[in-house]
């Protein structure tokens, strides 16, 4: 990779005007012909693009960093918290990870043109369901300059293309992944508007988004926060792949085996706290409750997190504090969790269905009836049996990345990786048929 775009990468300053509406407009415009050249684009070009953007993140990781240490002095002066401060943060080991990641999306099997259904009518017409780009992909994000990378190199893959505004904490960080990715899209002779990057600050620019920039954005994605969540799935007037909350829960049946409930729900809950597959709530099923609640909280509050709970739970340990009306619908986000003990797995499920947020649920039992039931029942976009809910993650699928996790019922539901990214059309086949 030439020197000249990594010395330009160094050379940009972090405070971008605000886009006027036709800049934005024009950016739009611009995206929609891309998605039309990287629809028809071969998997081969589509890979090659992606490689080579792979090849200069890594050439460009000095100046990626350079910009990413004024990103975060910029937010240590302004009181940034611990917690984001890291998210936004990036090193040599993080930006090899970024490379990675995108050459692990470039390695996954294409998803356009696959045949998901065919059949044959009696009247002889064949019909056959394939699977197509969804076209131009608004992406909004905060702090994890990461993202950048992700969100453009899964939108490629899936034969669309992206329009990306990234947080204004990691503006510089994010203008430095993004001019690694034009860098692969020239290579490929790909336009460079297949990934575009709102260069702004200004939170005008999320509105015009929001909007569609006049009918150019097919889907909104964002990434981040509940505040920005919730103001998009309020603001957006196009569809929107998106969870507001992760209220995850882990459920431990009657017949759970002690050993492995401990385990899961220790991984479950503090493994990473601040993920949106964190269990947030533990269920224990009355009929083991005399064997398996002590030990449970008691290895939870051992491990420095904080319990709040039911009277039975409050009455295992003097820590445990009393559990309100409001933590049963809490996303803590933290080493906080709430645990009650329930009836039966029948109130589990009520419990479930009524404070849960539809994200991932967890059972842990011995018993494949009751696990079959749960799995069933249970209407979240992910389901798991004897297994950590923090595996709720597209990487972990096998989907090389996501570009989040939707809790919705149409369309893509759970992690958002490249198959997700694509629609379908019909195509039919006739030999002269005509109807009566």
């Amino acid at each position: 990779m030439s020197q000249a775009l990594c010395q330009e990468t160094k050379a940009v300053d972090g405070n971008a005007a605000g886009l006027s509406p036709q800049a934005l407009f024009r950016m739009g415009r611009d995206a929609r012909l891309a998605a039309r050249a990287a629809a028809l684009a071969p998997a081969k070009v589509k890979n090659q693009a992606l490689r080579g953007a792979a090849m200069a993140i890594r050439d460009c990781c000095d100046a990626i960093l350079a910009a990413n240490r004024l990103d975060v002095a910029d937010a240590r002066a302004r009181g940034a918290a611990a917690a984001f401060l890291d998210r936004l943060t990036l090193d040599p080991a993080r930006v090899e990870a970024m490379a990675r990641g995108v050459e692990e999306i470039a390695d996954l099997p294409d998803p356009v043109g696959r045949v998901l259904a065919r059949f044959e009518r009696p009247n002889g017409l064949i019909i056959e369901r394939v699977a197509t780009p969804l076209g131009v992909i608004g992406v909004i994000y905060e702090s994890r300059p990461n993202v950048t990378a992700d969100a453009g190199a899964l939108c490629l893959k899936a034969g669309n293309a992206a329009i990306l505004r990234g947080g204004s904490e990691g503006l510089r960080s994010s203008r430095a992944i993004h001019s690694a990715l034009v860098a692969g899209l020239i290579e490929a002779g790909l336009p460079p508007a297949t990934i575009s990057l709102v260069d702004t600050t200004d939170r005008a620019a999320v509105g015009a988004m929001l909007a569609g920039l006049d009918g150019a954005i097919d889907v909104i994605v964002p990434r981040g926060g509940k505040s920005l969540v919730a103001r998009v799935q309020e603001e957006a007037r196009v569809p929107v792949f998106a969870h507001l909350e992760g209220i995850v829960h882990v459920y431990v049946h009657r017949d759970a085996d002690l050993d492995m409930a401990k385990r899961i729900l220790l991984n479950a809950k503090m493994r990473r706290t601040g993920i949106c597959g964190a269990t947030e709530t533990v269920l224990v099923d009355k009929g083991c409750a005399a064997t398996h609640l002590a030990p449970l909280i008691v290895a939870l509050l051992d491990c420095g997190c904080a319990v709040r709970g039911d009277a039975a739970t409050q009455a295992i340990d003097a820590r445990v504090t009393p559990a309100t009306e409001e933590d049963w619908r809490a996303e803590y986000l933290d080493a906080i969790i709430a645990a009650r003990v329930v009836e039966d797995i029948d109130a589990a499920i009520d419990h479930i269905e009524t404070y849960g947020s539809h994200h991932t649920d967890c059972i842990i039992t011995q018993d494949e009836g009751a696990a079959r039931r749960f799995m069933n029942e249970v209407d979240s976009a992910i389901v798991l049996h004897n297994a950590s809910t923090q595996f709720a993650d597209g990487g972990e699928f096998g989907f090389g990345a996501e570009i989040g996790i939707a809790t919705g019922r149409m369309h893509a539901r759970g992690p958002v990786g490249v198959e997700q990214l694509t629609s379908f059309k019909y195509r039919v086949y006739g030999a002269g048929q005509v109807r009566g």
